[in-house]
């Protein structure tokens, strides 16, 4: 990699409650991409922050997300967290064509088909949480089960399987040095689970998804068995990544600004317009993700990117970008309905994001309806957040009703 004039080292380990990254906002306000140094891996990267600029890379084919397999790429965490063969770190024409077969099972008609199952699991766990009385965790309650039993269950995965799967993912996300050997050992055992149970649904397919997908066609075209076991792989991480720290972020903010409850609550029909607008503003994760790495020379908003430069892209950044949303900063129910990144972009957007906002307006939408009364427990500033993981949720969240 060529070196540059100047280099920012960044952990990205900011973590209080859903501000924004300072030292993330400080390489936005630049004139220019900067170089950054991240906690792990060889190599320095490019950060990218503004939304064009982000769009233009991820559908750049000179900037590869395949091409950095091999690599030991500047990341967040000890292990790489993607597997080699995830549909994450695929290029066009590969890509397309496993998204296209894998997205058969998460087009908008079968999440509406799925709505039901899910309202189901979300009514019995605030039952649960009813029954257990005032007050109560609402991440341990709702926020953590809800989308980890949707996925695992939506998936096929047997019951008493769920807490390995579960413990085995936590390892996976971890940050601290010292956890690289559990981690590696985390994703080797999730790769096997799922090779195995893609055999099983071969064998004996169900009405799960991995027997939907498996069933996917394009004329004769299939996804083999090792593209169905990392792709439900992938799911089963996502899964129990976004949408749960997502369902603890957007309740904290509802809680913390009751006119956006209230709001919510009066007119129930502004659910989804709202919670894309807490998506768009919330830090969700740290810093950034999977990096690409450029087969050519590229010029990019002023950088001269060599061959064989790290690109790393920002979608918290680009989602606070002045020039997409004005007063970026602010929380805007009424702003006009423009997409966001936080799932994010071209040909790496989640193929489940039906399902996934499914699973926030059931969540969101159940709770504020079941616990009108619904309040923080504790003051705002004793709520404990995550530092251990790359991602921004809190760790409880107490409420009363």
């Amino acid at each position: 990699m060529s070196i540059g004039k100047e280099t920012a080292t960044c952990p990205f380990d900011f973590g209080e409650a859903l501000e924004f990254d300072p030292a993330l906002a400080d390489l936005m306000g630049r004139d220019s991409p900067a170089r950054v140094r991240l906690p792990y891996g060889d190599a320095e990267a490019w950060i990218i922050t503004g939304f064009d600029a982000v769009k233009r890379v991820t559908s750049d084919p000179r900037l590869s997300r395949a091409a950095i397999i091999g690599h030991d790429y500047p990341r967040l965490t000890p292990e790489p967290i993607v597997s080699p063969e995830s549909i994450n770190v695929m290029d066009p024409p590969h890509s397309s064509r496993v998204r296209q077969l894998a997205s058969q099972a998460f087009t908008q008609q079968q999440a509406d088909e799925m709505r039901p199952r899910i309202v189901d699991l979300a009514d019995r766990l605030l039952d649960g949480m009813e029954e257990h009385g005032s007050p109560a965790d609402v991440v341990e309650m709702l926020a953590d089960p809800l989308p980890q039993h949707t996925v695992l269950e939506l998936l096929g995965v047997p019951r008493e399987d769920w807490p390995r799967l579960q413990k085995s993912v936590l390892r996976l996300l971890v940050v601290g040095a010292g956890n690289k050997e559990a981690a590696a050992e985390a994703k080797a055992d999730l790769t096997a689970y799922f090779g195995e149970l893609v055999e099983l649904r071969r064998k004996s397919p169900g009405e799960d998804l991995i027997s939907l997908m498996a069933a996917a066609r394009d004329g004769e075209d299939c996804l083999s068995d090792r593209e169905l076991a990392v792709t439900a792989l992938t799911l089963a991480l996502s899964g129990q990544d976004t949408a749960t720290c997502q369902i603890s972020n957007i309740i904290y903010l509802l809680l913390t600004r009751p006119e956006l409850a209230d709001h919510v609550r009066n007119r129930p029909e502004d659910l989804t317009d709202v919670l894309n607008e807490l998506l768009r503003y919330i830090p969700f994760r740290n810093g950034v993700g999977i990096p690409r790495l450029a087969l050519e020379d590229v010029e990019l908003d002023g950088a001269q990117i060599r061959a064989g430069d790290f690109v790393h892209v920002s979608y918290l950044a680009a989602n606070r970008d002045p020039e997409r949303y004005p007063d970026p900063d602010t929380i805007d129910i009424g702003r006009p309905n423009r997409p966001h990144m936080t799932f994010g972009w071209g040909g790496h957007r989640c193929i489940a994001v039906p399902l996934a906002m499914t699973e926030l307006e059931v969540a969101v939408g159940r709770l504020l309806k079941r616990f009108p009364g619904l309040r923080l427990a504790v003051p705002p500033d004793e709520v404990r957040w995550d530092t251990q993981t790359i991602r921004r949720f809190p760790l409880k969240l107490p409420v009363s009703w």
